[in-house]
């Protein structure tokens, strides 16, 4: 009896093994690419950046479900994928990307996780309950972001940091719209092929848009310091971190898998100090904890079932 437990119990940490590497991998990558866009937007336009970046990732990603023969999205499905791609991609990942030009990377990375607040705001306006522990939360969080922003005083006087930190937080804004979206509409055809056409889509977009606002610079006058940040955040960014967290979300409880979005900002904090001698003090570091620890309980609060009707 004792060795068929022990053999079961090692057969559990030998499945997990792998999926606990792919979330490492997740958790401290996806933190990197803050880091890679921040370098990639020092010496061309941010929105530039993220038409070119969601181009080729978009592109593999399609050429790969092409190839695989997957079906393609049919009638109103494309009406779903174009509402995500403008939301999730175009807006979201296309401001955030513009706005770490002007905050630190670490900064980006913090208002980034600030998105289920919104979840939770939207609900309630569309009449959904809103939990006592989701408040709590939410008060726990804006207490975090005071204290991270008090080293930050003097920078609110410049322009250039209002518009980055307003940028940034249009871009949680659009991605917690796009998450109800996606969880609404997006169940009814492959969701990752989906992500593909949604960034190809949003590469078109942006394109448009920043040509017609005479935005972007010469591809020829692009530095390999930007070129070679865009390919790590195609690459890893976009391809190989995905696809560990995709496979990581397969195979541990929702819980676990979600311990990324915590460990990201502090990732990109840590790594901006080192390498681009972004500010870290002990206040910051207090107040990323105490708003991640806010964050915490607002997920964990949307992650329970809750029963719609008016407060």
């Amino acid at each position: 009896m004792k060795t068929r437990i022990k053999t079961a119990i090692l057969a559990r940490i030998d499945s997990i093994g792998l999926p606990i590497i792919a979330l490492c991998w997740v958790s401290f990558f996806w933190g990197t690419t803050w880091l890679a866009s921040k370098e990639g937007v020092k010496h061309m336009p941010g929105l530039q950046l993220a038409t070119i970046r969601q181009f080729l990732g978009g592109t593999l990603y399609v050429i790969y479900f092409v190839l695989k023969k997957e079906p393609w999205p049919k009638g109103k499905q494309w009406i779903t994928i174009l509402i995500l791609s403008v939301l999730n991609f175009a807006l979201s990942n296309g401001l955030s990307t513009w706005g770490v030009k002007y905050i630190t990377s670490g900064l980006g990375a913090i208002i980034a996780t600030i998105f289920p607040v919104w979840i939770v705001i939207i609900c309630f306006f569309q009449g959904e309950r809103v939990a006592k522990l989701a408040i709590i939360g939410m008060l726990i969080s804006f207490g975090g972001i005071c204290i991270i922003f008090f080293d930050y005083l003097s920078d609110f006087l410049k322009p250039e940091f209002q518009f980055g930190i307003l940028l940034s937080l249009m871009a949680t804004v659009t991605w917690a719209f796009g998450t109800l979206q996606t969880k609404k509409k997006a169940a009814s055809f492959n969701p990752y092929f989906s992500l593909g056409l949604q960034m190809l889509l949003s590469s078109f977009m942006l394109f448009v848009i920043t040509e017609a606002c005479e935005i972007n610079i010469p591809l020829s006058q692009i530095p390999a310091e930007s070129w070679w940040s865009i390919g790590y955040l195609v690459i890893v960014g976009s391809l190989i971190t995905f696809i560990a967290f995709i496979y990581s979300l397969q195979h541990l409880p929702k819980e676990i898998s979600s311990i990324y979005a915590y460990i990201n900002p502090i990732v990109a904090i840590v790594l901006g100090f080192f390498i681009f001698g972004e500010t870290l003090t002990k206040s910051i570091a207090i107040g990323v904890l105490v708003t991640l620890t806010g964050l915490y309980l607002v997920n964990k609060s949307i992650r329970k079932p809750q029963k719609k009707h008016l407060l």
